[in-house]
């Protein structure tokens, strides 16, 4: 049958419940197959669902270096993989590895699409890092479920590392502030006799007591040679 054909078939029969057909937040999904039905059919499906954002890759290679190219040093602008499990060359299994292997690409969420859901299958999938699998042929309500609970995941995992950049950069600000306020600047008004200094409050400090709370500071108490020969001048031998 002509693949002009087979569109317009698929999209005459796919139909969504109404509460399915509303707008959702704009997450990417990629769609890694080597069929064209395929593809089109998962594509089309996503596409009335609400999610406008969704791409295709005819093969795994193309798709690694689809998601190379669309992260650089950024994260990656996809959200979600659906990724068939038989294909040539490089199947679903290892490309899954593959991805998992990267570090930038390790949050986003692999679903294997597969005709085989024995349980050797779905163990290898699972070990591979993929977190579901949708059987073949693809039931719409299933798919739309398994990708709306995979993109809420994303989207709280993407929260939580969020936050956890911002502590991260709160503590270092306040790591940074406290460096700061341990660290003494400008000029200290001290006295040319006594030696003792004024602090903010106007009151005269020893110098060894404003030292310690205005720096990390610690003091070890000794005697120079000097105040040895001045303190015991009848101990001290040069």
């Amino acid at each position: 049958m002509p693949f002009t054909r087979i569109q317009r078939r698929f999209t005459g029969l796919i139909a969504f419940p109404g509460h399915v057909q509303r707008a959702v937040a704009r997450m990417s999904i990629l769609i890694v197959d080597d069929s064209q039905d395929q593809r089109f059919l998962l594509q089309t499906i996503l596409h009335r669902a609400g999610y406008p954002d969704v791409v295709t890759a005819e093969s795994a290679a193309a798709a690694l270096e689809q998601l190379t190219e669309s992260s650089g040093p950024h994260p990656p602008a996809v959200d979600l993989i659906l990724m068939d499990y038989l294909m040539p060359e490089i199947d679903g299994v290892a490309a899954c590895r593959l991805i998992k292997a990267q570090q930038y690409l390790q949050d986003i969420p692999v679903i294997i699409v597969t005709a085989k859901n024995d349980p050797s299958t779905l163990k290898e999938a699972f070990a591979a890092g993929a977190i579901d699998y949708i059987n073949k042929p693809v039931n719409t309500v299933e798919l739309l479920a398994r990708v709306s609970s995979a993109l809420a995941l994303k989207r709280e995992m993407d929260c939580r590392k969020a936050r956890e950049r911002e502590l991260q950069a709160s503590n270092e600000e306040l790591q940074r502030a406290l460096r700061e306020v341990k660290t003494l600047r400008g000029l200290i008004p001290i006295c040319a006799s006594c030696k003792k200094i004024r602090n903010d409050l106007g009151s005269w400090q020893q110098l060894e007591e404003y030292l310690q709370e205005h720096s990390e500071a610690e003091f070890s108490h000794g005697l120079c040679t000097p105040c040895i020969k001045k303190l015991y001048p009848g101990v001290y031998e040069p």
